[in-house]
């Protein structure tokens, strides 16, 4: 068995009959979809067609989602069916980040995620998916792909079909009969707020809205709805928790292409994922820094600053673990990423490297605070330091570049499929590393040799980190256009101030100049850090906000 469907475009009326079948079968809770009609209109009036697409999960033959979930909470059965758990699922939301086609959500309800399943407990009695009894069209075609007696398998067989990003090479086995290129791709069409002919237009209390002009009594944003609710401002790719339908200013069709309908989703990752970046870029780089100039005999023993250093490390671990539970929408099931792991998702592997450099930190940290305390000589503790650093050097590596690698299973974010973004991670752990032994330096004394490396790790760093981002994350040509966008976001967009102003110059340019003038390291080393989380921000946000659907 190869479960798959059809969606016919040239005879789908839009009517939404299978988006409302779908809610009803499956109980899905306002605000959320599996199933929606998105209907784009081009021409210009009086000539005007409108194409219709109904999108849903694509049962990828080759699933990014099951391979990132950290829990199996996503899994494929044997007959192709991609179904969920949410049961198991910790809400960590890397499977929609995986998704390159907006189709799994997180459940306001549960707080886990959850998709179209094919209907799969009708299919296990031998009924049909619900969006395919109900349509009036016959356009939604539903079964074996492998028997060519179906009639999905006929339909394949005989018509053109297409398949949204078949270059993701996830090989959906979601077809369309007529597919238009308006309709099929989601940057086809520039979409403004103003371009929708309805729009959910306004959020309550965290709802991220998005569409046309909320009438003038709900644009003040800031202040109170006549419920006492806080209003905001709408943002992109936002999906709305409350609000208002509005018709768009102007004719409907006054533009050669336009969107009139999809449904927005939310950006599954905020600022939780790029502060863990820089915190576990400074616990990573403490140690890269100390561990490799004592190794190969730059720097001698100083018990103090390798206290402190260990303490910071660890303390910066810590910090980095708490981020990841909170952004989780269950983080008291946490602890399933060790007690039931999937392997071959990054999240886990991640997970046990930060484990284990987190207990050979603990154990470093505790043999200088020995000797300080004068609980040990340090005849005692000498012979165990070097073993410490070289086995956890490569676990400090591991814990700056992993993230790149899980950055790289989510297929739905094409500006993080870089290359070079292991290397850039391990530049900026040293960036950060070193930024934070300045910032220590204020108030211990590193000693000569400690301090030159410092010095130089934290200039070499700054120039290197530069390079990287301009020549190469910026620099190249980009393999898509979701991933050029991206980029031109954070350039020449929405993020451009914060790289410029905060990242480039504050972050950067301006450290660089401080380490020649004199001026205390902790200014540098704190202007450092934070650009480093403004460019993590962006880097983090900007291909969220690239619309899949």
């Amino acid at each position: 068995m190869n479960y798959g469907f059809v969606i016919n475009n040239d005879t789908c009326i839009g009517c939404h009959a299978c988006s409302t079948a779908c809610k009803s079968e499956n109980e899905v809770p306002l605000g959320v979809q599996r199933t929606w009609v998105k209907s784009v209109e081009t021409g210009l009036y009086p000539n005007v067609t409108r194409n219709f697409q109904v999108t849903r999960c694509n049962h990828c033959a080759n699933p990014p989602c099951v391979r990132i979930c950290p829990v199996t909470a996503m899994y494929q059965r044997d007959d192709g069916i991609v179904e969920f758990d949410p049961d198991v699922c910790i809400g960590c939301k890397a499977c929609m980040q995986a998704c390159p086609y907006d189709a799994i959500y997180i459940d306001p309800d549960s707080g886990t995620a959850a998709k179209c399943h094919y209907c799969a407990h009708k299919v296990d009695l031998g009924l049909e998916p619900a969006c395919v009894v109900v349509c009036p069209e016959h356009a939604i075609l539903a079964g074996d792909l492998d028997d060519p007696t179906t009639e999905i398998a006929q339909a394949v067989a005989k018509n053109k079909v297409t398949v949204r990003k078949p270059e993701q090479g996830t090989a959906p086995k979601l077809y369309y009969i007529g597919g238009d290129d308006v309709a099929m791709h989601p940057t086809a069409v520039n979409r403004t707020p103003d371009s929708f002919a309805w729009a959910d237009v306004l959020s309550l209390n965290g709802g991220d809205g998005h569409g046309g002009k909320a009438p003038e009594e709900l644009t003040a944003y800031g202040k109170k709805s006549a419920s006492g609710q806080a209003l905001r401002r709408p943002e992109p790719q936002g999906d709305p928790s409350g609000g208002v339908i509005q018709i768009g200013e102007g004719r409907m069709a006054e533009q050669m292409t336009q969107v009139v309908w999809n449904a927005q989703h939310k950006v599954p990752w905020h600022w939780p994922v790029p502060a863990y970046l820089v915190t576990k870029g400074i616990a990573s780089g403490l140690f890269m820094i100390l561990g490799s100039a004592f190794l190969f005999g730059l720097i001698g023993v100083n018990n103090h600053v390798f206290m402190a250093s260990s303490f910071l490390s660890l303390l910066f671990l810590t910090a980095t673990t708490a981020l990841l539970v909170f952004d989780l929408e269950r983080p008291e099931r946490f602890l399933r990423i060790i007690t039931r792991p999937q392997w071959r998702s990054w999240l886990v592997r991640g997970a046990f490297i930060l484990i284990g450099f987190s207990g050979l930190v603990a154990l470093w940290w505790l043999g200088e605070l020995s000797v300080w305390m004068e609980w040990l000589p340090e005849s005692n503790v000498a012979p165990f330091r070097t073993p410490i650093m070289w086995v956890g050097l490569p676990l400090a590596i591991g814990t700056a570049v992993y993230t790149a690698f899980l950055f790289g299973q989510a297929e739905g974010r094409d500006l993080w499929q870089s290359p070079l973004l292991p290397v850039h991670l391990i530049v900026q752990a040293v960036l950060a590393g070193s930024a934070m032994l300045l910032v220590v330096g204020t108030f211990l004394d590193l000693g000569t040799d400690i301090s030159s490396v410092v010095r130089a790790s934290f200039i070499g760093a700054l120039g290197i980190d530069l390079a990287v981002t301009f020549m190469g994350e910026f620099g190249m040509s980009h393999a898509s256009e979701a991933a050029a966008k991206a980029a031109h976001m954070i350039v020449k967009g929405r993020y451009a101030r914060s790289f410029w102003i905060g990242s480039t110059l504050l972050g950067h340019v301006i450290p660089f100049g401080l380490m020649f003038t004199g001026s205390p390291g902790i200014v540098a080393g704190l202007l450092a850090l934070f650009g480093l989380y403004l460019f993590e921000r962006a880097f983090v946000n900007a291909p969220q906000e690239i619309p899949n659907s």
